[in-house]
């Protein structure tokens, strides 16, 4: 039950092994293909991923992390975006985000507005976001779905207001992508960061940076190298520019090992009815607001399933801690993970309605 963080799909490791040799014999081949052979790789990754998320042509490319891809951004934009505004958060934003934004906020002249939680509550209130959206924010960065809560965000009001506010709209897809349809384009916003773990069942460092065409051409990323170029290989040390679309944002030698790596899932998910996954989902997270409910412990995810992402989340009375109660069901194969009290189940593909009768025993058993 750890699709928040690293999802499964059967075959996964013998997909994975087979990627990793074909590029290891790539790469060690005694001949000069070898950038000929895993640079198609590399595009494959992105054009999968701009099939996912409807991201046109020329808009998307890879990062490492959503921290590097939000940094890369941010780093870019024209100082009329950022100096003397705000950037707008909500509190139950991933935290990794907010530890860069704080740091950086006066170096780029801007003020990080964090949006609070109502007193008691486990996520920030769409109709807060909205309060606090003022003219003055230069760039909202937005949750779709809370890393703590499962909470989703109603994308459509949120992007509305922010287009008549005149800011920038950036959405963290991260905790949903793969799961829950999303669309780059219906509503149309400026960027977008995720990762290929959880829920497509990737690999670390196959993280996605993807920005409207408008605005990529007006970004000029300080973080620049021989990939950022129409052609890579052109190496005139007085001659540089910026390549007309997305590769802009790349910088030096691209990690392509994690892009390879990750195909394998972008494909099975590709092949899957996605109905079909979310059917599922829905129907195991049901089951665990049974459970919860039957043991009478603190739910902390909206209980409308158009509210939520694929996770539910729980917040564990002081008297189970929530190292104890994940060794316990660690004893009973059952695997998930906690914040603090919260502890937090994703259940996805390879999880079953047994599964789910099991937690409930431990859970019982605690």
């Amino acid at each position: 039950m750890l699709y928040h963080s690293i999802g499964q799909y059967q075959g996964k490791t013998k997909d994975s092994a087979l990627a990793l040799a074909e590029f290891a014999e790539f790469w060690g081949a005694t001949n000069d293909e070898h950038w000929a052979n895993v640079l198609p790789k590399r595009q494959e990754f992105i054009d999968g991923w701009r099939h996912l998320i409807n991201a046109p042509e020329g808009t998307l490319t890879t990062s490492e992390n959503v921290t590097a891809s939000l940094y890369s951004l941010i780093g870019a934009l024209p100082e009329k975006y950022l100096k003397g505004k705000r950037v707008l958060v909500a509190a139950d934003c991933f935290p990794s985000l907010h530890f860069m934004l704080s740091g950086i906020s006066e170096r780029f002249g801007f003020s990080l507005d964090t949006v609070p939680m109502r007193q008691g509550a486990s996520w920030v209130e769409d109709e807060d976001m909205l309060a606090s959206w003022g003219p003055d924010v230069g760039l909202a960065l937005l949750t779709w779905v809370s890393s703590t809560s499962s909470h989703k965000i109603d994308l459509e009001p949120l992007v509305a207001h922010g287009r008549k506010m005149g800011s920038l709209i950036g959405v963290d897809i991260t905790q949903a992508a793969g799961l829950l349809p999303f669309d780059v384009m219906a509503p149309e916003i400026d960027f977008t960061v995720s990762t290929s773990l959880k829920w497509l069942c990737g690999t670390p460092g196959a993280g996605i940076l993807h920005v409207a065409s408008d605005l990529t051409l007006e970004c000029e990323p300080g973080l620049r190298g021989w990939f950022s170029q129409p052609d890579p290989f052109s190496w005139e040390l007085d001659k540089f520019e910026y390549a007309p679309d997305s590769r802009r944002f790349d910088h030096g030698t691209p990690g392509i090992v994690a892009n390879i790596a990750s195909l394998p899932a972008l494909k099975w998910h590709a092949e899957q009815n996605r109905e079909e996954l979310v059917a599922h989902n829905r129907n195991l997270t049901s089951q665990i607001i049974d459970v919860i409910d039957d043991l009478k412990l603190n739910l902390c995810t909206p209980r409308s399933a158009s509210n939520r992402g694929g996770s539910i989340m729980v917040k564990l009375p002081p008297e189970m801690p929530a190292a104890h109660v994940l060794n316990t069901l660690k004893t009973n194969h059952i695997y998930a993970d906690a914040r603090g009290q919260t502890l937090r189940l994703s259940p996805g593909f390879v999880t079953t309605s047994d599964g789910i009768k099991a937690l409930h025993q431990s859970l019982e058993a605690v």
